[in-house]
């Protein structure tokens, strides 16, 4: 029998586990699932707690929801994922072939849960804690005794699992590290563009802002001071060059006169 307090902590916390559940199925966004999927995790914590097992609980918060979740939460808000691609299909009837398999599992679970509680005794959690000294002290029984062999396939296959993924994501180089020297000589090879830092804004300009362009001894302009994409989209830099003339004019008698005092 369950006291008042139990339904309360169980109706909440389910209710909101089923919540994030669907919300981590229906959302458009990756991170809006990663969210919801923590949402969950959090809850189904506060279940196994308010059910005398406080060890589930503490790794259901610590490992679960606050490493491995925040880590696929990083990951996404680092990588991006766009929710336009995320939407499309690559694999035809994948959709309707994971909702089957998901309500197939299900099925499988409620069966293999229900078949493994039949024969168990009408007891509470708190009986068992106590018969073994606690809610640690029986885990570990079970899971070196009883599971001994399910624990260890588990954590080969978690290993295998690891293993895998560096192997995927690791690429092998094809060619050898170039050298600092190498990359200064091809840094100043012919069509290799500018081997150095591109001139500042123009010194003599009437302001220096990015898109004003240096002047050149000569008098022209050196458009390679002003960045590529401002010189794509800003129509003010065709200058007409007797203004460039004036400019320069009024600086080299500037210069004159500073030079006669």
């Amino acid at each position: 029998m369950t006291n008042v307090g139990e339904a309360i902590v169980f109706w909440i916390c389910g209710g909101l586990a089923v919540v994030g559940a669907l919300g981590m199925i229906l959302s458009r966004k990756a991170v809006h699932s990663a969210l919801f999927l923590a949402m969950t995790m959090i809850n189904l914590a506060v279940l196994y707690i308010a059910n005398s097992a406080p060890f589930l609980g503490m790794v259901q918060i610590i490992v679960y929801t606050g490493a491995v979740m925040m880590l696929f939460l990083f990951v996404l808000m680092v990588v991006g994922v766009d929710s336009s691609d995320s939407l499309i299909e690559t694999i035809r009837g994948q959709r309707l072939a994971a909702i089957l398999f998901g309500i197939a599992l299900g099925l499988l679970l409620v069966a293999i849960v229900g078949s493994a509680i039949a024969d168990m005794p009408d007891r509470g959690l708190e009986e068992a804690n106590a018969a073994a000294g606690g809610n640690v002290e029986g885990l570990a029984v079970l899971i070196f005794s009883d599971y001994l062999l399910a624990f260890e396939a588990t954590a080969a296959l978690l290993i295998t699992a690891a293993m895998g993924a560096l192997v995927l994501t690791h690429r092998d180089r094809w060619q050898a590290k170039k050298t600092q020297r190498e990359l200064s000589e091809e840094r100043f090879m012919v069509g290799a563009g500018h081997p150095g830092n591109k001139p500042s804004p123009g010194v003599y300009a009437r302001h220096n802002a990015v898109n004003t362009p240096a002047i050149l001894p000569d008098g022209s302009l050196s458009l390679e001071s002003v960045p590529a994409p401002v010189r794509g989209r800003d129509d003010s830099l065709i200058i007409d060059h007797r203004q460039v003339s004036e400019i320069v004019e009024i600086t080299e008698t500037g210069s004159a006169d500073g030079d006669a005092k």
